[in-house]
């Protein structure tokens, strides 16, 4: 009888774990701008043209879109994509970033973040099928663009990698924070809740039972094993959540172009926020280095 206790307690809590992982509690918009006004001037937003639509993802999931139209005229586009959580907002803080070097930027909602219908969090699975489905979308919708990029920050930063693997026709990809794999990203919030980091797996059957996709699987790095496409990484050196090393394997894995640099003392989602300037030179050296295009900005 004690056998049999222990193994239902031991499969309630795997259940348990595998739910709280893949269930998004999720910020509210006014939570999200609060908290990029204290942080970082959006002023800029509210005076910006913008575009409202939504796009149909390859299941029918519904995916709303913001198009931020730069006050200049121009034919160069930035896809960005948030963090865990998070929504469209979040990215405000890297959109100023663009909109100066000449970019329309548009902004999203990961499915179950920000005004989405919930569903559960594959962290980059499903999450790249959608953002490889809104890339199209841009394309078809934006015949005119010149240059497309995008741009991913924590979760967002790992969709973007993982959806090189559908070669996508885009430019360039910058990386910030993201993970290469989600399982020792969950050891070690295990951890801090004082729980042996080998939970993860019995978690992660459950999620493959019940949803069909396992935590095993949810590795952006197998997307670079012939990825072409320019990549920037980015990370804080103080990140306690998402370590660096995550970005020093995907660089190390990736084929194609590919920079590394470190913000010294930023912590998770961070690197913009510490030292803005040295944030902003690297963005458009490295844009400006690999497209090659007509130089309409300055990087000083």
């Amino acid at each position: 009888m004690i056998i049999i206790i222990i193994q239902v307690l031991f499969a309630g809590l795997s259940l348990g774990l595998c739910c709280y992982a893949t269930h998004v509690s999720r910020r509210s918009f006014e939570e999200t701008l609060a908290w990029q006004k204290d942080h970082y001037d959006i002023s800029f937003y509210d005076h910006l043209e913008k575009i409202d639509y939504k796009i149909t993802s390859y299941d029918g999931y519904v995916i709303p879109v913001q198009l931020l139209k730069n006050p200049e005229p121009t034919y160069k586009y930035m896809l960005m994509t948030h963090g865990h959580t998070d929504n469209r907002y979040g990215m405000l803080k890297y959109a100023k970033v663009y909109l100066d070097l000449g970019f329309n930027v548009i902004l999203y909602d990961l499915r179950a973040h920000g005004e989405n219908v919930k569903t559960i969090c594959t962290f980059s699975i499903r999450e790249a099928k959608d953002l490889a489905v809104l890339i199209k979308d841009c394309r078809e919708r934006y015949p005119d663009m010149t240059v497309f990029g995008i741009h991913g920050e924590s979760l967002g930063a790992a969709t973007s990698v993982a959806v090189l693997k559908y070669k996508p026709e885009i430019d360039f990809v910058v990386e910030d924070c993201g993970f290469a794999e989600i399982i020792p990203v969950m050891q070690g919030g295990l951890k801090s809740l004082h729980l042996p980091g080998w939970m993860v797996y019995p978690a992660s059957l459950c999620s493959k039972i019940i949803y069909g996709y396992s935590f095993k699987e949810m590795r952006p790095i197998d997307s670079l094993d012939d990825n072409e496409i320019p990549i920037l990484f980015i990370h804080g050196t103080d990140d306690a959540y998402i370590p660096p090393v995550h970005a020093q394997m995907m660089h190390d894995k990736n084929k194609g172009y590919g920079e590394l640099h470190y913000i010294k003392g930023a912590g998770h989602a961070e690197s913009v926020l510490t030292d803005p300037e040295k944030y902003r030179k690297i963005v458009a050296e490295f844009i400006q280095s690999n497209l090659q295009f007509s130089a309409s900005y300055s990087v000083s």
